[in-house]
């Protein structure tokens, strides 16, 4: 099932809704009533979820041409949790880019948070913070959402804490990121964060996520690998994390990019206004912002 968090046709107002195949479905249709995303990741029922996923709505619902699609969780309660240097050749390019501002122990991961007020969706803009950096990089990334509060998480029981799945564009500006000891400033600009289009709820998609996952710049192939190849898994990260603090429900967690972002090609080739970046995972979808 994909969820979604949209404004419809003639409305202001966000909603919370389901995406089927070319349709949008308000979540109200199925007797399923919450104000946002995150108050239905906390307090949804099995069975409220069941209806949403197999019930019948009460009309034909919304084409997507007519639906503004949002990120379907356009203000996290907690900053997102970031994993860096999370794929082999990603670490390698990182760290020829700069080598003692990209290097780390493959034994432990490499964790940071990101700022964010507020989650673009798809088909909205990104600033280019022209006054603020020359080095604007993207990193497409799987994103997992916890549908529970997680605490001393055992590692084979991971996946039970999962509610879904999406997609981050973890942007940054590269020369602010690597002039401070800690990355949390050069990811944390407002609208930094572009998230969407859907949540796909874990029980689509096989555990652990083998997902096809590609960026482009313009049209042009930037990134493509596999979930798979991440070096720390979503198991890992979860139970290690937990250990020592709560992980409350609705934690956004972005599990590394791989390589192709920007710094790491022969001649890095940075973003700049009016570039178009598009955002694929196979199976979520596709996530596309342009830079303004």
């Amino acid at each position: 099932m994909k969820l979604c968090t949209c404004i419809l046709p003639h409305s202001a107002k966000e909603t919370v809704a389901v995406l089927r195949e070319d349709r949008v479905y308000p979540a109200s249709e199925f007797n399923v009533y919450y104000e946002t995303m995150n108050d239905l990741i906390i307090g949804h029922t099995k069975g409220e979820l069941e209806r949403l996923e197999n019930g019948t709505p009460y009309s034909d619902g919304y084409p997507v041409s007519e639906v503004k699609f949002l990120a379907p969780i356009p203000r996290p309660l907690q900053d997102v949790l970031c994993l860096g240097l999370n794929y082999t050749d990603h670490a390698k390019e990182a760290a020829g880019y700069s080598k003692n501002d990209f290097t780390a122990e493959k034994a432990w991961p490499v964790y940071f948070s990101k700022r964010v007020s507020y989650a673009p969706g798809t088909g909205e803009t990104i600033p280019a913070y022209e006054e603020l950096t020359q080095t604007l990089d993207y990193e497409v990334e799987l994103a997992v959402i916890l549908g529970k509060d997680a605490l001393n998480v055992k590692y084979e029981d991971a996946e039970d804490y999962i509610f879904g799945y999406t997609i981050v564009n973890d942007m940054t500006a590269r020369e602010v990121q690597t002039r401070h000891k800690q990355w949390y400033f050069g990811k944390s600009f407002d609208k930094f964060c572009p998230m969407g289009p859907a949540i796909v709820t874990k029980d689509e998609v096989p555990f652990p996520p083998a997902l096809p996952i590609s960026s482009y710049v313009n049209g042009t192939l930037r990134q493509n690998a596999n979930t798979d190849m991440m070096i720390h898994s979503i198991s890992r990260v979860i139970s290690e994390l937990s250990e020592g603090m709560t992980l409350k429900a609705g934690t956004i967690i972005a599990t590394g990019t791989p390589k192709g972002v920007a710094m790491g090609l022969e001649h890095p080739a940075f973003l700049k206004s009016g570039d178009k970046v598009t955002c694929v995972i196979e199976g979520i979808g596709t996530l596309e912002n342009t830079i303004e």
